[in-house]
């Protein structure tokens, strides 16, 4: 059983060899290689490299296009700031919707011809005439409120659900049918699962959620699947509040960060979901002993019982320890769903 088939046979509820191990890395992965992040970021040959070299070295399942929030929003005309080693900003003081009335006017960018898709899609190419069917192949795109704060500025969007509530609907519109065109030209691309990062989800009351960020997260999940991929929601952060929505919106998977306990999303979001994460990135997994990486994730096995894909609450550090690594990875390669 390679990679692929044991991602997809567990996602299926079928019986697989040992557990998927799908953690993410992006500055973890540059470092591999001793790559600027502002070249991972931006030229799909080293982002493809660095990708390769962990998942040969720590034996994962897939690899993935994340890189930074900002490569839809800078194709729209944004204003990011690029640095040697650290990811992508956005300048929200010049946040390209400050005049909300420019949405209007606002065309979402062609994927074949916009600098920052294309070059995802160039990577998902390249992986796919690398890796062939032997590893799951990732695309990735922002969720509706991660990249309409991106647009708007996320100080601005927060008071938008107040102010102006038919706004952000129009705004999340935009974003999920550009996103939507994007993860299709992905999919096309050789991409078979689709994360959806939508951090800013987590800083909302599952009022606001439930009203404004479910439907358009539910319609990117439906549009994925129509596609024939499939979805990974990744919402950084407390999503305590929000687990038995985001439990009924149909991803095939759904990570969690470290603050919002497995056991309560077991609970609330039922057997079937596939559940991914979730020891802290940094106290255990950069910070800890390899034991410690060893004893935390087995308790999140625990919890979170047999629908489970081993991976961090969000993105592996930089300057996380080799062993540490080597730990999370033994665990996955030692143990049966």
């Amino acid at each position: 059983m390679n990679s692929r088939e044991r991602v997809f046979t567990h996602l299926a509820g079928g019986a697989v060899d040992r557990l998927p191990l799908m953690p993410i890395t992006m500055m973890f992965a540059a470092n591999r290689i001793g790559a600027r992040y502002r070249d991972y970021c931006t030229d799909y040959r080293v982002l493809v490299e660095g990708q390769m070299r962990v998942a040969e070295d720590f034996g994962f399942d897939y690899v993935n296009t994340m890189s930074d929030p900002a490569r839809e929003a800078a194709d729209c005309g944004a204003a990011v700031e690029y640095f040697d080693n650290q990811p992508v900003a956005l300048v929200e003081e010049r946040a390209l919707l400050a005049d909300k009335s420019k949405l209007a006017g606002l065309k979402a960018p062609d994927p074949a011809a916009a600098p920052r898709m294309h070059n995802a899609l160039k990577a998902l190419e390249l992986f796919k005439a690398r890796l062939g069917r032997e590893k799951v192949i990732e695309g990735w795109i922002e969720g509706p409120i991660a990249e309409g704060a991106d647009l708007r500025g996320i100080n601005t969007v927060m008071m938008d659900f107040f102010d102006d509530p038919a706004f952000v609907k129009d705004l999340f519109g935009f974003v999920v049918e550009m996103e939507l065109r994007f993860a299709l030209e992905q999919i096309k691309a050789g991409a078979e699962v689709m994360g959806i990062g939508d951090a800013a989800a987590s800083l909302v009351s599952p009022e606001i959620y439930e009203t404004f960020v479910w439907p358009y997260e539910k319609r990117l999940i439906e549009g994925i699947h129509a596609a024939g991929a499939k979805a990974r929601l990744h919402i950084c952060g407390n999503t305590r509040r929000l687990l038995k929505a985001m439990g009924t919106l149909g991803a095939d998977i759904v990570d969690l960060d470290s603050l919002a306990p497995l056991d309560e999303a077991r609970r609330q979001m039922g057997p079937d979901q596939v559940l991914l994460g979730n020891l802290n990135p940094v106290t255990v997994l950069r910070d800890g002993a390899p034991e410690d990486v060893t004893s935390v994730i087995g308790g999140c096995h625990g919890q979170a019982g047999a629908r489970f894909i081993v991976g961090a609450g969000c993105e592996v550090p930089r300057d996380t320890p080799d062993a540490n690594l080597r730990a999370l990875t033994d665990y996955a390669h030692g143990h049966r769903p």
